[in-house]
């Protein structure tokens, strides 16, 4: 999936996202060079609360015609329960999670996230169950229609999903890895002072 073409992401963001998903994913991915929007949903302006109070100014709203959806590369969902609710009800959010995952464009999400791609039907439109994890208190939500893997990040195909704050950049790291090379996510990896390997 890398290649030496800009790449860019999205991550949305409602109310009550876990910021430290969120945050630690925006970072890892500007670090390697990946042009990252924060794109919010069920917020018109100004900024989002996340779940700990936390405020993030979004790069745009979802609706926003300056947008352009189709040209990015991944769509990243941040867990925190009150952003899931958000977003996993959001129809734009839905449709596209499905269409990314249908044009062979990464879709990740973590913690409670993970229910987002449930909600998009991404599993009813492939013959196999995909794999998946997330956090622990939602799996009972999705061992039922998934392949589900108590693992710190499980990738199926172009589908990554994780578990919570503690994988968080395991998470982006890999998604640094899918879109821009394992040589890429070495070297964001290097001056962070990590206690696991790549």
């Amino acid at each position: 999936m890398a290649n030496s073409q800009l790449k860019k992401a999205i991550v949305f963001v409602a109310e009550g996202t876990e910021e430290m998903e969120a945050v630690i994913i925006i970072d890892v991915l500007r670090r390697a060079g990946i042009h990252v929007v924060v794109l919010a949903v069920e917020v018109s302006s100004g900024p989002v609360t996340c779940s700990r109070g936390v405020k993030i100014t979004p790069d745009a709203y979802i609706g926003d015609d300056s947008v352009k959806i189709g040209s990015f590369d991944a769509v990243i969902v941040p867990g925190g329960a009150g952003g899931t609710s958000v977003l996993s009800q959001n129809a734009q959010v839905r449709s596209i999670l499905a269409e990314f995952h249908a044009q062979r464009k990464i879709v990740a999400a973590i913690c409670a996230g993970t229910l987002a791609i449930k909600t998009a039907g991404i599993q009813s439109k492939v013959p196999q169950p995909l794999r998946v994890t997330s956090h622990p208190s939602v799996k009972a939500q999705l061992e039922h229609d998934f392949l589900y893997k108590d693992e710190r990040v499980v990738v199926d195909s172009n589908l990554v999903t994780s578990r919570g704050p503690g994988t968080t950049l395991e998470f982006a790291l890999k998604l640094v890895s899918l879109l821009v090379g394992e040589e890429k996510a070495s070297e964001v990896a290097a001056p962070m002072v990590l206690n696991f390997s790549l």
